[in-house]
């Protein structure tokens, strides 16, 4: 009897984390927000954008097709949270490998400028100046 507990709750942990499209509904659903990020990084290339864009998609283990259905406004929490609406729920410790990463490629130390309201945006700003 526990061992068929055990089992399925193991199928149900399975199908929330891994049966579901890994782009959370409220990104997926959006049109390309490259137009968002010129116009609040007007001195930005479009190749800087999506070399950042595509760091933090490969961090998150995204498709990096999907990069531009991020926007500049979108909260790196919330996104995260998207992914994990269950506190119970294991992660893939997106956010200690996007800090590793940005870490490695910027130089820069992710815990130095995280707040929980923390953008795309602002965090694109911290490894372009």
């Amino acid at each position: 009897m526990e061992f068929m507990l055990v089992v399925i709750f193991a199928i149900i942990m399975i199908v929330l984390v891994c049966g579901n499209d890994s782009l959370p509904k409220q990104y997926r659903r959006r049109v390309c927000t490259g137009r968002r990020w010129q116009r609040a990084f007007p001195y930005a290339t479009k190749q800087d954008i999506r070399r950042f864009l595509s760091d933090f998609t490969l961090a998150f283990a995204f498709v990096e097709r999907d990069r531009l259905q991020f926007a500049p406004t979108d909260k790196i929490l919330d996104i995260y949270r998207a992914l994990y609406p269950h506190q119970w729920m294991p992660d893939s410790l997106e956010i200690e490998t996007l800090a590793e990463d940005i870490d490695a490629k910027y130089q820069i130390k992710l815990m130095d400028i995280w707040h929980d309201d923390l953008t795309l945006g602002a965090f694109y700003h911290a490894t372009h100046i």
